[in-house]
This record gives structure tokens, sequence and C-alpha cells, in this order.
């Protein structure tokens, strides 16, 4: 069933005829290889008579010899200890459980540590607070190796000592007490945070405390507060869902902090028959769209209209709508499906109004839905935006005798950042407590220079009940202080915050062990929140009015988001993250305008692939009222809503940040009012941007059943013959399975002693998040190449995330137009509309490649040195010492997941990334080869990790358990989509996956026999 559906990767891929696609389908390589430079002149190769067999001896010798002299092993010298720390043991990892909580991003982790360095982030699967299954919380440990940190304290751009910093400090605080001071802060969501800044304001009662977040939840945490009287973020846990209704609420990004999708995973694998379904309302392609059973493309002044037209439905009638008849029959057919599934359906809405987001708490109330968590709720946003004007008119008035900022960076990111600056000179005393020079920080007489989260203590309360606390990894490499240190300082205590924390602990949660709550990183504890000060009551009525007044706006509806990869733009001097592949779009180093399809076309703009398939793009300038972003490149987007375009924030830092990493454009002035929808201008401008978009790369275009898919109904109605059936092949004009061994072209390998490892993806459960993109780097040291090495198709993840669309017809209506067919004329028109995917309604699917390890590796026959040999276990290895990079095995490999060294990329002044200093060098895991210039590298199934556990049984002489082997992607997939294991162990979990009938092979009818199996894509499309 599946083989027959259109998929496609790019526009460019439903041109007919075009040749770029078709030379990518062809050719291994997408430019010309100048191998002429280095075997000698190409007229005279070309006309030689030399046998295939003398010349594979002469390219055999002097690539081995090229790759001996220019390919060297670098030299590495240790140093022993002169005394050796007793709870170190070299070679041996240590973990510790802590939490990031960095205002944007809050997870509790797990860290593991070699030799005292903290080296990877693992989620702390003991937590029951939200987890690490996000891409920049894996990558954040890169972050405490940044050479643009501050390393000392800072008095007007001099280093200087903390006990001349504080001296200064206190003497210009007492000057400045006859005016205010306002301390202006990230969401801290610490106890001991929140204790010692109201000690503080009572110390310096002129101290006013504004909690401002850089991507605002405002109107969510004012609706909650009006209603329930404490200052929260409504909790969903989507593992409950049956049905779910999202009026563009990216939740499987960051709307509301994120951390929803493993929830979310666990209600849309096929159990019993049954799986949740998803409708999605929105303007951009987001995550949450990508993933849902039915997206309906729709721009932000209509998805207000169907918030209150829900509201109608279900709670009552409170304003008239105007919806297209054809955008109605969606709404309504939602909402019969809210109301079929009651308790079990949940609604959410991500606009920026207070009135949206109090119709929201009331439909979910109404549906008594039990996916909304009103006895938990989220306290990891606490943000009073709307005060920041205030705090700027009395900057401006000269009523500010001091301005003390935490975790904050607003002359970066302030919609207003220049009224901000520039109101920041009448004030005397300015001080910012930062990791970094970035924008504010190069404007303030004092900068405290503070520690990495890996070098702090503290507490962090993510719920109502859920707790978690931040220990230190490393001893602190800069001279740096906390800033509750410095509040502890300036407040006269002598007390170190750790021990502010413990006491503190010790005297709220009466009957838990400190040392026990230390060692599991988190706990939980039913304790009540305050209750809000002022409480206004929110008139539902006057409200849904408003949202349906401007129901359709002139001129272009900007959507502002953050990028899985980028969020705020905190980690913008992150190498991992600036060139991890946007899940959606595939494109890294940039941010973008996304645009329909339709509405390019009516403006005259293109995006279009040279020569060797790099992207390109037109320019737009943006305008709202008298603002205007000069030159934004343009992404045509499927799925993108008619007469809306999309921004990603987070982009554009020079402050601090390394030149290779100064890319995209701040898109913060756009920000207006801390709201995400904005109307704006938009006019095409000259000019072409080159995109690093990894899209087209290592493409397996031109095969076929690439991904597999179905519908629940068939799925559940039908044999797995129908829609997950074997690939057959020909043996004596008899079809015969592929998996039978009488086609087999090998010997089999005895894969029955010892283990033998396989890992299972559940198309289901991915949501194409990308963290174990970043896990993957982390754990086997894979370089950074940058964004022209992209261009060039040498990326080089050894994991990457296949997004294809495909069409909004199901496949059940494909056959039904085939199976109509009479005739020739009918059948050439009606394959024609077959092949044409529409660019507007779209799925998408998401398909995690890596190696596949197979048993019967196309890559080992055509190794001429052996370099690519099969283990007892399963796993195809690569032995770098003996690679002379030939790159046969990537020719032959249909999978395309193998990476050539093209350059040195360590200790490389023309890779300046973490690798090429030795602070950033910290990060590496001494347990993975970090691989010299020619050689081919892939994913080892994570060898490493699994030698490990089989030693550490072996010398504790006992069993491995289900679960304990474990690769970089699987362990951090929070998702379940990933899992590894023994598929000799008959109880293990991806033993039973090898019998589930949804799991098939990818390209199973080349008959490689993978180790990685896969489980077919099913779609929820029953409708009301």
């Amino acid at each position: 069933m599946s083989s027959e559906k259109k998929y496609w990767k790019s526009a460019e891929q439903l041109e007919e005829s075009s040749p770029l696609v078709e030379a990518l389908e062809q050719n291994e390589f997408a430019e010309h290889i100048p191998a002429d430079e280095f075997l000698g002149d190409k007229d005279k190769l070309e006309s030689s008579q030399t046998s295939r067999r003398d010349f594979l001896k002469y390219v055999g010798f002097s690539t081995a010899a090229a790759s001996l002299a220019a390919c060297e092993g670098p030299v590495v010298k240790s140093i022993p200890y002169v005394v050796q720390p007793e709870r170190i043991v070299p070679g041996v990892a240590d973990y510790y459980a802590t939490t990031i909580a960095s205002g944007f991003d809050f997870a509790s982790v797990l860290v593991k540590t070699r030799e005292g360095r903290p080296i990877k982030i693992e989620t702390n699967k003991e937590s029951n607070g939200l987890s690490a299954g996000k891409a920049r919380v894996h990558a954040s440990v890169l972050d405490l190796y940044d050479i643009k940190r501050l390393q000392n304290p800072q008095i007007d751009n001099r280093d200087v000592t903390w006990t001349e910093f504080f001296s200064s400090l206190e003497t210009d605080l007492k000057a400045g007490s006859d005016k205010k001071t306002y301390l202006l802060t990230q969401t801290f969501a610490s106890p001991s945070t929140d204790q010692l800044i109201k000690e503080f304001q009572e110390n310096y009662p002129n101290v006013e405390h504004i909690v401002y977040d850089t991507v605002s939840d405002e109107a969510a945490l004012d609706a909650f507060e009006a209603k329930y009287g404490y200052r929260a973020l409504p909790n969903y846990d989507f593992s409950k869902s049956e049905m779910i209704v999202s009026v563009g609420a990216d939740f499987l990004g960051d709307w509301q902090g994120g951390a929803f999708d493993s929830g979310y995973s666990k209600s849309r694998v096929p159990n019993n028959g049954k799986m949740s379904r998803h409708v999605q309302f929105e303007a951009n392609m987001t995550l949450s769209g990508a993933n849902a059973d039915k997206r309906v493309p729709v721009k932000p002044s209509l998805q207000k209209q169907i918030v209150v037209e829900v509201y109608n439905q279900i709670v009552g009638r409170v304003a008239s709508t105007n919806l297209s008849d054809a955008l109605k029959a969606h709404v309504d057919n939602a909402v019969a499906q809210l109301k079929t599934n009651s308790s079990g359906a949940v609604f959410v809405t991500g606009l920026d109004s207070l009135e949206a987001q109090a119709m929201a708490l009331e439909i979910n109330e109404k549906l008594s839905s039990k996916v909304f968590d009103l006895e938990n709720p989220r306290l990891i946003r606490q943000g009073r935006n709307s005060k920041i004007q205030t705090l700027i008119s009395e900057m401006k008035a000269g009523k500010v005798g001091g301005l003390m900022m935490a975790g904050v960076n607003p002359a970066y990111s302030l919609p207003n950042a220049d009224e901000f600056t520039s109101a920041l000179e009448n004030v005397e005393t300015t001080v910012d407590f930062s990791m970094k020079k970035d924008e504010t920080a190069i404007l303030c007489k004092y900068i405290a220079a503070t520690p990495h989260y890996l070098e702090s203590w503290g507490d962090i309360r993510f719920t109502k009940k859920d707790f978690s606390l931040v220990q230190p990894t490393i001893k602190p490499l800069f001279n740096t202080r906390q800033f509750e240190d410095c509040l502890l300082k300036l407040n006269g205590n002598s007390t170190k915050f750790y021990e502010y924390v413990k006491d503190n602990f010790k005297s709220t949660f009466d009957g838990l062990s400190w040392n026990q709550s230390l060692h599991d990183g988190s706990f939980m504890y039913d304790m009540s929140l305050p209750a809000a000060s002022e409480v206004s009551a929110i008139d539902i009525s006057a409200g849904a009015r408003k949202l349906v007044a401007k129901s359709d706006s002139e001129g272009f509806e900007l959507t502002l988001y953050t990028k899985t990869s980028m969020g705020d733009g905190s980690h913008a001097n992150n190498p991992w993250l600036q060139e991890m592949p946007d899940p959606v779009t595939r494109t890294s180093w940039d941010n973008y305008v996304t645009i329909s399809k339709a509405d390019a076309q009516a403006m005259g703009l293109e995006n279009s692939n040279v020569a060797n398939g790099a992207l390109n793009g037109d320019y737009v300038a943006v305008t709202i009222g008298d603002k205007t972003i000069d030159k934004l490149p343009v992404i045509i987007q499927p799925g993108q809503a008619p007469g809306s375009i999309g921004l990603a924030l987070g982009y554009g830092k020079t402050e601090s940040i390394q030149e290779e990493m100064q890319v995209g454009v701040n898109a913060f002035p756009l920000y207006q009012n801390f709201d995400v929808n904005q109307t704006v201008g938009l006019e095409k401008v000259s000019g072409v941007h080159e995109f690093a978009c990894v899209q087209l790369h290592h493409t397996m275009m031109g095969r076929r059943d690439i991904v597999k898919e179905t519908s629940l109904e068939i799925f559940n109605t039908k044999d797995k013959d129908y829609y997950n059936a074997t690939p057959q092949v020909s043996l004596n004009h008899q079809e015969v399975d592929v998996t039978s061994p009488d086609v087999d072209l090998w010997d089999e390998f005895d894969r029955s002693i010892g283990h033998h490892f396989n890992l299972s993806i559940d198309l289901n459960a991915c949501t194409g998040c990308g963290a174990c993109v970043i896990a993957c780097h982390s754990e086997n040291n894979v370089p950074v190449v940058g964004k022209s090495e992209i261009r060039k198709s040498r990326d080089m993840h050894w994991l990457r995330i296949d997004r294809y669309y495909s069409s909004e017809e199901t496949i059940e209506g494909d056959y039904e137009k085939k199976d109509d067919i009479s005739g020739l004329g009918s059948a050439i028109g009606t394959y024609g509309d077959l092949e044409v995917a529409s660019a507007e309604d779209v799925q998408v699917i998401f398909q995690p490649v890596m190696c596949q390890h197979c048993n019967h590796a196309p890559c080992e026959t055509v190794c001429p040195v052996a370099a690519s040999a099969h283990g007892r276990q399963g796993q195809n290895h690569m032995t770098y010492n003996r690679c002379v990079g030939t790159r046969y095995c990537a020719n032959n490999c249909p999978y395309k997941v193998r990476r050539f060294n093209w350059f040195l990329y360590n200790q490389n002044d023309e890779f300046d990334y973490h690798m090429n200093n030795d602070l950033g060098r910290m990060v590496l895991n001494p347990d993975v080869t970090v691989r010299s210039r020619g050689v081919m590298e892939k994913c080892s199934m994570c060898i490493q990790m699994t030698q490990k556990t089989i030693l550490d049984a072996k010398r504790d002489g006992r069993v491995i358990e289900d679960g304990e082997f474990q690769t970089a992607c699987s362990s951090a997939c929070d998702n379940g989509a990933i899992v590894f294991g023994d598929i000799n162990d008959e109880e293990s979990v991806v033993y039973k996956k090898t019998k589930d009938d949804r799991m098939y092979h990818l390209l199973e009818y080349l008959g490689t026999k993978p180790n990685v199996m896969y489980h077919t894509k099913v779609r929820n499309t029953t409708e009301a």
C-alpha cells in the first residue's frame, strides 16, 4: 500500500525532469572530484590502456602514501596526576544529577564527567519533573567551554578583584538610595533565590524586582492567575489524551516551556487498536503541525476566530464569527471530536491574547479534561513583561539610580532595545550578572562574571509538586560568582549559597533527606502556592468581541517563533546548535522568512538549487510601523498559510560571539508588545542568499519504500501484508520474500551466540525534535564543519532526521482514483494527477537515518583495505587506521550514511569552533577517537557504550538486564521512539519489536538485512 504514495523532500523534486534531482539520484558526489590533480593529467589517464587491476594498484598505493603523508594522527600528550583525587578513577565516568534552569530551558539532567570534566548531558530517568529531551539541553555542556566567557569581574571594562567589585558597588548603591533601584531578572523558579531577593529588598527598600521572560507567556500567566488565584501556567499530561486540538500552539516545540513531547508520543503509538487524534490549526509549519493527523493552515487573525468558535460550541455563545465554509467545517469537525472524547480531549492555543488564553481554560474545564493538570501547574515562567515599559519610562525621567540585571539581555531581546539602551545612559549604577560580555553587559559599569549552571548550586521548582536541585559537576573554570552569592555578599551575609540552599531545604521539606535528594537530583513535595495579591476577572464576552473585531488584516501576518536549535538566542555561540538542521526546513546556520508558494509566486520570490544542490533564495524587507529589517532571506515553505509569514527569534547576535557564528538577523525588533503575531509589510529587495540546507544531501531519491505509513482504520481492519507487505524478489520465476535465506548472496553469520544488537525506530513516537542528533555529536566527537562546507554536501552528522512531505490525500484516495481509470487517455491524466503533490496541504513524516549496520552490508564487500567489517554482535565496524579514503563504501551504501573527512577538523584554524581551542576540546569524549583527515566515519552504534556495559557486568559477575544497553540516540530519546537492545534476549523490548506487525526495514527489497528496524507510521484519520 505505502509504496505507491508519492513522497518528496523539497520543492525541487516536484519539478518535472529537474537535472539537479537526476544528478543527485545518480551521482555519489554533487561536485566533480578533482582526481586529475593528484593522479596526473586527465587526458592521458582517459587514453591510457592500463588495466583496471593495474589502475587499482596504482591508486591504492598513491592514495595510501598521500594519506600517510598528509593525515598523520595527532600526538596526544597526557600528564598524570601528582596526587590523584580519591573519587576519580582514570577511564571511569562519574555521573551527577543536576538541573538546567536558564530562564528559557528547564530540565532535570544527569551529567557524565570524565577525569573531572563534564562531557555529556543525559536524561535523569528518575526525575518526575521536566525531562532533558531537547537538543538545547543536550548541547548546553558545550557552553561550559565557551572561549567567549567572562573570566573575571569588571568595572568600566577592566578586570578587577571581587573585593574591589563589591566595595565599589556597595558605595554606589548606597549613594543612589534616594532613587529607585530596579532588579531585572529571568524567571529563576527557585525557592531559595526568591527568598534571597526578598531579603535583598528588605536591606535595600528602594529595590523593585521585575521578572522578565525573553519570549513572554504573560497572557497565559495572567489568564491562569485571574481564574485560579495564583500565578502559574497550566500543565498538560498528553499521555492521557485521546483528542488534541491546538490553535497556534507548538506544544512539541517551546510553547510554555515545552517538554510535552514525551507524554504526547505515548498517546500516539497504537495500543490495542487505539491512539490519540491530533488536529492542528496554525500558520507556520511547526513540529506540532508536522506530527498532526490533520493540519489546517490558517493565518493568525483567523486563529482568533477559531478560538471563539470553539468556545461558542462548547461553553456557550459569546460572539459571532466570520469563518469561510471550508474552515468552519474543519472547526465543526474538531469540536465534535472534542465533545465525543470529552474528558480525554484537550484544547490549547498559542495566541498571545489574555482573552484567548482565558477561553482555553474555560473550554478544558467544560470538557472535564483529564489531560489538563490543574493540580500541578508549571512555575517555569513568571515574567511580567508589561512592566518593562514602566522601567524604561522611569529611566528616561531620571528616576532610576541603579539597574541590576541577571540572566537577561534586554539590549538584544527587547522589541524597543534602542529605547532601552538610550534610557540606560541616565542610570548611574548599572550592573549585569552575566556569563558573557553580551549586548547588555558592554553598556554596564559593573559586570559580575557568573558561572555556568554546571558550576553552580541551587534549587528549582518546576511545578507545584516537582522540585529539583542544582549541584556543580566541576570546579569553576574562571574567577566567577553566582548571582545568589553576590546577593548574599551585598546583604552582609557571609553564608555561601550552597549552605543557604541546604538550610532552606532542611527547614522547608520536612521528612526529606538532603543527601538522598541531592543524589537523585529531584524530589516531589506538595506545597501550596502563594495567592495573588490582586486578581481581576476577565470579561469573556467583551474579549471574544475584541478577538473577532479584526478578523482579517491587510498585509502579511507574521508569526514569530523560536527554533528547536537556537531557542531565545542564549546559545548563539554553540556550534553544535548552529549546525543542527531545523527539523522542518532542514536548514542550519540561519533564520529566514517562511512564505507560502502562492505568495512567493505573486511577489516573484524564488528558491533555487545550484549545480551542487546547495539552496539559494531571494531577500525581502519586513516593515512594522517605523521599523524595517532590510534583508531577510526567504524560504518557500510547503504548508505555510497563504497571507502569512514566519520568522525565528534568537539570531543576529554579535557581542561575545565568534565570527563564524555571527549569523542570521535579529527579529526581536518585530516582537511588538510581546505578541508573536504582527501585521507587517513585505517587499522584495535585491540580492541572493546562500543557505546551508541539508535537504538534498545524502539523498535516497529514486528509491521506493523509503517510508511506510497507513491509517488507523486500515491498521485495525487489514492484515499486515496489506499495509506492510514484505518485499518480494524473483527466484526461478517465483516471487519469494526478500527475507528468505534462499535468495541471499552472502553466507549468514552465526548470530545466535553472545549479544546481537538491534535498534528500533518508531515513526509514530518520533517527533523530529533532534535531541538524538546533538547527543550523537556529544558522545562521538562529531566535528562541526561550518556553513560553507555544509553547502558542499560535506556535513558530518552521523545521524540525520530526514523530513518527507506527502500529499494530503489519503492512500485510499489514491487507490480509488487508480481503480477508476478507463482507457489510455484516462490513465495518462489520472497517473499524472497522482504524481503531483500539493505544496500547501501537506503531511510530514520524520525518519531518523543512521548506519543501518547491515548483516549483508554492501560497504564491506567493496572496501579494498578491509576497513569496513562486520562484528559478531551485529555492528558494522569502521577501522579508521586502515581506511585510505577510497570512498567506495559511501558509493555502495544505499542509505548514504557515511561521511568523509575532507579536512582535519581538530586544531585547524580553518574550522574555528570548539575543537580549535584548548577550552573547547575539554568536551571531547576520551573513549572515542578524534578522527584525522582522510577517513570515512559513520554511526558505530556507540560501540564504546555497549562494550562498557558488557565489561561492567563481567566485573560484577552478573547478567545484563534489558535496558542497560544504550546508544547516545536511544538514551537521549525521551519519547521512546528509539529503542536499543540485544535481540538474542527474547525477553527484551527490542526483540519484541522485531515481531511487531508494523516493523519493517529501510529499503528492505535490497536484501541488506539491516540491524536497524522501523515501525510503520499510523495516522488517526478517523473523523467525527
